[in-house]
């Protein structure tokens, strides 16, 4: 007997998959709200929160680089995939790998550690960026912000590049997103906004991508990507 402000319902036992408890904090106005499916990337950037050991989810970002990323250890979390580019071989796409190691947790503060390792065409070494940063908040609104350093084989760059940006969850099923870049040798910051549209398991993310400079156009490159959670 399950009962309600409009009264009583009667449900069989055999009729009940599961029973799950929520907390207090995730009844707003009287109407669920699901777990944020995506809390451990912005847009193409990554936060500091890590998935727990045996979860995972593929997504696909600008629809030609696929990925599948899974928490090994509450503690570590391992992405992998390819490009997919059509009409070219095999050995002309790029790899990528993407590790990321959980440090320190203080509350709604977390720090992380981790790296984006490319093996791409006509290079012999691998390239990619060596990060850390630190993620403030919950869930549902956060702020992060990071630095790291790009590297060919064993040369490192001089100067980090640097990422700040957070979430915001407006509605039961859209969130706003920004991501932000300082990249070394670039004219000018690369500024990232966005909506998310969530569902238990699956996301959205709807952005622009633009350059902060005289010669920026509104609204910017289109972005999208998918993520699926399992």
């Amino acid at each position: 007997v399950y009962e309600t402000e409009l009264g009583k319902l009667n449900i069989p036992i055999q009729s009940i998959k599961n029973i799950r408890e929520v907390p207090v904090s995730s009844i707003r106005k009287g109407q669920y709200w699901f777990p944020n499916p995506n809390t451990t990337r912005l847009f193409f950037g990554p936060t500091a929160r890590l998935l727990k050991k045996g979860e995972g989810y593929f997504a696909d970002y600008e629809l030609f680089f696929p990925s599948v990323t899974v928490g090994v250890t509450d503690r570590l979390t391992i992405g992998g995939g390819m490009s997919v580019f059509p009409g070219i071989g095999l050995d002309e796409q790029i790899f990528y790998l993407t590790p990321k190691v959980g440090l320190k947790s203080y509350g709604n503060l977390s720090f992380a550690a981790g790296a984006l390792l490319l093996k791409i065409p006509d290079e012999s070494r691998v390239v990619g960026v060596v990060y850390s940063l630190g993620t403030f908040g919950t869930t549902d609104e956060s702020i992060s912000a990071g630095l790291g350093y790009g590297f060919v084989g064993r040369h490192m760059a001089e100067k980090p590049l640097i990422m700040i940006g957070g979430e915001k969850r407006l509605t039961r099923r859209i969130a706003f997103v920004s991501e932000n870049w300082i990249i070394p040798g670039a004219d000018a910051p690369v500024a990232a906004y966005g909506i998310r549209l969530m569902g238990e398991e699956l996301c959205v993310d709807l952005a622009f991508f633009n350059k902060l400079d005289s010669d920026a156009v509104f609204p910017g490159i289109p972005y999208i990507d998918l993520v699926f959670k399992f």
